[in-house]
């Protein structure tokens, strides 16, 4: 039976964990903010703190198989000749790279190449680099190695550097989906040289450093995975199988994939995508800001809808429109707003938040061509108003797949495949006319306001 060690850095907090793949089950040993750094020269992540928290943590987790990595997207290390940064870890949402989007826009490669749509700040990692190169070119100099966040950290432990095809197909610029290879852009820009070879995120990098086994009381000889983009970690469990499925994958993003769908045409324009699963296969995807959204919404305020705040708002028809990041998501443009009024109590605006993701998040899979059934993963996936309406927006059962992040246990199955699924509650589709009403009702004015703004 496989204990597998799950270094888990999402944008907003970083995770040790001990995972058991054959059981389903994961469990968290240590738990950190994710902070970002307002110093020169430009907001970026603590790398050095988390090292230490990563360090800690390993030290926690007893005896284990193997240690892999996952980390959100859009974030690459810039490696020296000594093991050490050239620059810092870039913080994505720093709007450095849109100071010279025009001279960037004029190299970048067609969608059509890499599925990857024009996003703004550093959310496509080629325009990051490409920003970092000309504003500190000194410094872009001493560069041997460019690693996505994965691959940093697993050239941490082990001391082996990687490239990994999860990683660099998530909207970076630097990867052709349908080919399997490097996009253009490097030849482009020469930096041909500073990607090391590529491989899946299952390989073995080799085993722990000598120091880091002395640092954390694992075996020397404990094995170092690649890791995945998180996003194509909670994707892992589905993988198996012929039929159509979904996975929406939540927490800050709700990152929404479709699994042998049907075939469309993906509109650039939308925030819609094309991921790379663990298999390296081409998966159409679409992006909402859900949890951030959410959470300012709340304000910070933590509220559970009763039954009776859920029923008034539904009754009334109270709405959130899109969106409170109109530069992101299905609905670029679009601003943010209540209709006809804003809720009345914290439990309402919680509800109404709740529809509104879950909304959003049917019209995500719509854009993508997904069909069968809808699995969530993640924060919303206890979130019983949102599940109860995604289910009955797009008419399809939906699988409940759990409350914690679903990213650990996918990355613990890279380093033993063929876990068990925990079993997940199934949520149907509503025929309930208040519900089907609130959706149709949303779903209208949306569309006269998306309308309206294309024209």
């Amino acid at each position: 039976m496989a204990r597998i060690a799950v270094i888990d850095i999402g944008k907003t907090n970083a995770k040790v964990l001990v995972a058991d793949p054959a059981r389903g089950i994961e469990d968290i040993v240590a738990r950190a903010p994710n902070r970002v750094l307002r110093t020169d020269p430009y907001p970026h992540h603590d790398t050095e703190g988390l090292w230490r928290f990563i360090l800690e943590g390993l030290g926690r987790v007893g005896a284990v198989d193997a240690v892999t990595v996952t980390t959100h997207g859009a974030s690459a290390a810039l490696v020296d000749a000594h093991g050490g940064l050239a620059l810092p870890v870039l913080d994505y949402e720093h709007d450095g790279p849109d100071q010279i989007a025009g001279d960037y826009d004029a190299i970048r490669p067609e969608f059509t190449e890499t599925g990857s749509p024009r996003l703004p700040m550093g959310l496509n990692l080629g325009a990051q680099l490409y920003w970092q190169a000309k504003t500190f070119p000194d410094r872009f100099a001493h560069v041997r190695h460019i690693l996505t966040l994965p691959q940093y950290w697993g050239f941490r432990l082990s001391g082996v550097s990687a490239s990994e095809y999860t990683s660099l197909g998530c909207h970076t610029d630097l990867w052709n989906p349908l080919e399997g290879r490097f996009s253009s852009l490097l030849a482009r820009l020469g930096w041909q040289s500073l990607f090391p070879a590529v491989s899946g995120p299952a390989k073995v990098l080799g085993p722990l450093r000598a120091d880091v086994a002395a640092a954390t009381g694992l075996p020397r000889d404990t094995p170092v995975l690649s890791g995945i983009h998180d996003s194509n970690a909670s994707l892992m469990p589905w993988l198996a199988g012929d039929s159509p499925r979904a996975v929406l994958s939540t927490g800050t993003w709700m990152i929404v994939m479709a699994l042998r769908g049907k075939r469309v045409v993906l509109d650039r324009t939308r925030d819609l995508l094309v991921n790379v699963n663990a298999l390296g296969e081409p998966v159409p995807t679409a992006r909402f800001m859900a949890g951030r959204e959410i959470e300012e919404i709340m304000d910070g305020q933590i509220a559970s809808p009763g039954d009776a705040e859920v029923a008034a708002v539904l009754a009334r028809g109270i709405m959130a429109l899109p969106s409170r990041h109109p530069t992101t998501g299905p609905f670029q443009g679009l601003r943010f707003a209540w209709t006809p009024e804003a809720p009345a109590t914290p439990g309402m605006r919680m509800a109404a938040a709740s529809l509104y993701a879950a909304l959003m998040g049917a019209e995500c899979l719509e854009l993508i061509g997904a069909e069968g059934e809808i699995v969530v993963e993640g924060p919303f996936g206890a979130n019983r108003i949102f599940l109860r309406m995604l289910a009955t927006a797009t008419g399809r059962r939906v699988i409940a797949a759990g409350s914690g992040a679903g990213t650990g246990l996918g990355a613990a199955l890279l380093a033993a495949p063929g876990g068990a699924r925990a079993p997940a509650p199934v949520i149907e589709p509503d025929t309930a006319d208040l519900w089907r009403g609130y959706a149709s009702a949303w779903r209208a004015r949306v569309a006269t306001a998306w309308a309206g703004q294309r024209r």
